[in-house]
């Protein structure tokens, strides 16, 4: 109830944050980052309240939920708070504002018990890449750069969840469409070469989602992985990205 079932959340949404950090690094942009974090862990108890309330029931947890929700958010609001009234850059928080829909979208699959859907986990991903768009312009780098990263971020994201639910449902023995995934590794190869071509990103990173869409693909139709192998496989490739993303940045 305290902490989140998910476990390759954890990493798609520590991923921007670090690099929003790695390519600006500043005190409130830290602060949005932990922030970050906080949601993430938060939104276990708001979903445990808003399920109850959904299925009007109140029981001992969902009142032990909502405190623990209502103090971490009020965390998160005071460390976003203080960290955009610092920021280079007077629209850092516009981002956010942006992927509010998201978030919405996303919790309001959870508040149904359908979170595990694919339209609530690629909202709630592209929503939590807005984070290092909100860094990078509490940081004061410049917009264009801001948005590509997002792009870039979000694009790599939401390929590995379709790969990964293929994989995981040929693991079990369930019915399979490979073009799903397929075609999720093609729209992030598009999304990061136009994010490359209005000057958002440089083209190292734009060729590291490329690799890995490749490797997506073939892996795909290949020997099933357990569940555990996929993670920490899409996980070591969102380190990479990420990694070559931040030195071709500061290069």
């Amino acid at each position: 109830m305290a902490l989140p079932s998910e476990h390759g959340g954890w990493s798609l949404t520590a991923e921007p944050a670090i690099l929003g950090l790695l390519v600006a690094w500043s005190t409130p942009g830290l602060a949005l980052g932990v922030a970050a974090m906080l949601a993430f862990v938060a939104r276990t108890p708001v979903k445990v309240v808003l399920v109850d309330l959904w299925r009007h029931r109140w029981l001992e947890r969902t009142k032990l939920a909502l405190v623990i929700g209502a103090v971490e958010i009020v965390v998160l609001v005071v460390l976003g708070a203080l960290a955009l009234t610092n920021a280079e850059d007077s629209r850092a928080w516009v981002p956010l504002a942006i992927a509010a829909p998201l978030t919405v979208v996303d919790m309001w699959f959870g508040m149904r018990s359908r979170s595990r859907c694919l339209i609530p986990e690629l909202a709630g991903t592209i929503g939590v890449g807005s984070i290092v768009a909100a860094i990078v312009l509490t940081g004061g780098e410049s917009r264009d750069l801001a948005v590509g990263l997002w792009v870039l971020v979000s694009a790599r994201a939401a390929a590995a969840i379709p790969y990964a639910r293929t994989q995981v449902f040929r693991a079990h023995d369930r019915p399979v469409t490979l073009w799903h995934s397929d075609v999720a590794q093609l729209l992030a190869v598009a999304a990061v070469v136009a994010a490359w071509v209005w000057d958002g990103i440089p083209f190292a990173p734009v060729v590291a989602v490329a690799m890995i869409a490749t490797f997506n693909v073939a892996a795909v139709r290949g020997a099933v992985k357990q569940a555990v192998v996929i993670g920490l496989q899409q996980m070591t490739f969102g380190i990479l990205v990420i990694a070559v993303a931040a030195v071709a940045v500061r290069a």
